[in-house]
This record gives C-alpha cells, structure tokens and sequence, in this order.
C-alpha cells in the first residue's frame, strides 16, 4: 500500500513537472495564472496562513480525544495469531 502511494505521488510530481515546463515554454507564469483567477501570491499566502492557525487547534483537540480512545482499543486488542 505505501508503494502504491509513493507512486502516485511521483507520477504527480511528474505530471507537475511536464506541465510546467510546457507552460514554461508558452511564456506563462504562475503569477498570469493567479491574476486570471482573480488573486496573488500574497493572498494564497495569507490564505495558507489563516488555515494553519484554524486548523492546529482543531487537530490538537481532536488528537486530546482520538489517541486516548485508540490507545485503549489497541491494548485491549486479542493478540494475532502467527500462523
């Protein structure tokens, strides 16, 4: 399973990469494609930003309530048969 993750993940890093460098070769930069949508790099900054302080708290309060209750299940687990 984890091989087939890191695959995918470098058939999308390649992907990226053949992509860029097409656009690349149109003279099309990153910042023509963000003004096309209506925002800059320093908006995807700030959006990025309020993300993280939005979801750290939550991950943290989340993980107060899960690894508690995961913890327990795996001890309390029957032991696996190796057959």
């Amino acid at each position: 399973m984890a091989l087939r993750l890191i695959a995918t993940f470098f058939k999308i890093l390649l992907a990226s990469l053949a992509v860029g460098v097409i656009l690349s070769q149109l003279d099309i930069t990153p910042e023509q494609v963000l003004a096309e949508i209506g925002l800059t790099p320093e908006q995807i900054t700030n959006y990025l930003i309020a993300f993280f302080h939005w979801a750290i708290p939550h991950l943290i309060l989340g993980g107060v309530v899960i690894l508690p209750v995961w913890l327990v299940i795996f001890l309390f687990r029957p032991p696996r048969r190796s057959d």
